[in-house]
């Protein structure tokens, strides 16, 4: 999955889409809403799986769960809850390797079609590419 990156100079780039919804709105969907979204979701998804150039998809729990460790002067400060105090709210992100900016953007339009959801594109870099559960992470 998204190897590619790693061996072959120039053949693409990662991006990140990040989701973001009004959480009250979503928290109100009942289970049938949600998989509705969710089995829309996996269609559009699967032709980058077909493709070899969909990383992770992530659904983070309620912000209500959120730490934030902010600075104050030279203090460190743990607070409970999101740093920002807004209405909508990063939910979610996808990983996905595409030749250009429109073949994400195209993307991202078809995984949004009929729903209020945000997104927002940004290329990325890996620095590290990481080992979780002894199990190598993205460019593997």
């Amino acid at each position: 999955m998204l190897a590619r990156l790693a061996t072959e100079k120039g053949t693409g780039m990662l991006y990140a889409l990040l989701c973001y919804h009004d959480e009250g709105v979503v928290t109100s969907w009942s289970k049938a809403e949600d998989d509705a979204v969710l089995a829309k979701r996996r269609r559009v998804q699967q032709e980058m799986v077909d493709k070899g150039r969909m990383g992770p998809a992530i659904r983070l729990v309620p912000t209500a769960s959120a730490t934030t460790i902010r600075t104050s002067g030279s203090e460190q400060l743990v607070l409970d809850g999101p740093f920002a105090e807004t209405k909508e709210q990063l939910l979610g992100l996808y990983i996905v390797d595409c030749d250009s900016l429109e073949e994400v953007v195209d993307f991202a339009k078809r995984l949004k079609e009929g729903e209020s959801t945000t997104f927002e594109i940004r290329p990325m870099r890996i620095f590290e590419k990481g080992v979780l559960s002894g199990k190598e992470t993205l460019a593997s």
